[in-house]
């Protein structure tokens, strides 16, 4: 009986993230059990989304608010500070976590065959979901003191967390594959996050940084997580500003036209060289592990 070679399909070789989507249940169901095995025998549980990031906002709000007088140059800084903390905590959490998720999966990857890229991006899913409750408590804070924002701003939000989301995504697959052949990848990954909060314009109004680099504050502006949180700025806190508290401009010039752009360039590329990367390595996951 002849047998046609077009139907066979070579073992292990998938379609990247592709395979993510069509194998959506399984994604599903590795998030559920994501979150059911970080919080088992916890007493708060999923609290802990709401109680981390609170403690986090109060030791930097004390620290810079107070004692470096940050609070008195900018309006409304406790709005500022925590609509930084929680878009820079979604990507820290999802980068440290898909970091893991390979080597913290070796048992069910060693049994059976199964798209590898489903482990960090469960790991994605599994920071978004920590991530809502937070956003509800920021956008709460903001009704508060007087938010107003234009449909604009919100549908920026939208798209400033998928590009967030898919940059995480993208260093996932990155610093995941490599982490199962190196180990001192979880330590890049813990230097990487320390930057990010510091190197993002969380804590400190981005025009401080323009005044100390003068004309190569392009440098700083190249970081997608800057541009992402100076959109979170733009919708979260510039509505909540009155006319008498002019804190000068709450985006860099040529933002839209420019800075957007390249930041959601740079993101798509990282997430190319993360796939081509995590395809080549995923090869001999198993016999690694």
């Amino acid at each position: 009986m002849a047998t046609s070679t077009d139907e066979l399909v070579k073992p292990g070789q998938g379609r990247g993230l592709l395979d993510v989507y069509s194998h959506r249940f399984l994604l599903k169901l590795l998030v559920r059990k994501e979150i059911k095995v970080r919080y088992r025998g916890s007493v708060l549980g999923l609290m802990w989304s709401y109680v981390k990031p609170l403690i986090q906002f109060l030791i930097y709000f004390i620290a810079l608010g107070i004692f470096l007088n940050l609070e008195r140059g900018t309006p409304n800084y406790a709005i500022y500070l925590f609509a930084g903390i929680v878009l820079v905590n979604f990507f820290t959490e999802s980068l440290a976590n898909a970091t893991r998720s390979i080597v913290d999966n070796r048992d069910l990857i060693r049994k059976i065959y199964l798209p590898r890229e489903l482990f960090p991006a469960a790991t994605v899913w599994v920071s978004a979901a920590h991530f809502l409750p937070q956003l509800l408590v920021l956008v709460v804070a903001c009704l508060v003191v007087g938010w107003a924002p234009s449909i604009l701003q919100l549908a920026a939000v939208v798209l400033i967390f998928l590009m967030v989301a898919v940059l995480a995504t993208g260093l996932g697959l990155m610093f995941g594959a490599v982490n199962v052949y190196f180990r001192d990848s979880e330590n890049i990954v813990d230097m990487i996050i320390m930057v990010v909060t510091w190197a993002s314009p969380v804590l400190y109004v981005w025009s401080m940084v323009e005044r100390v680099m003068g004309p190569w504050f392009w440098i700083y502006q190249l970081n997608p997580m800057t541009v992402a949180v100076e959109v979170f700025h733009w919708t979260f806190w510039e509505p909540t500003l009155k006319p008498d508290q002019p804190v000068g401009a709450t985006l860099p010039p040529d933002f839209f036209a420019l800075w957007l752009p390249v930041a959601m360039l740079i993101t798509l590329a990282v997430l190319f060289v993360g796939q081509l990367m995590f395809r080549r390595l995923a090869i001999h996951f198993a016999q690694e592990l």
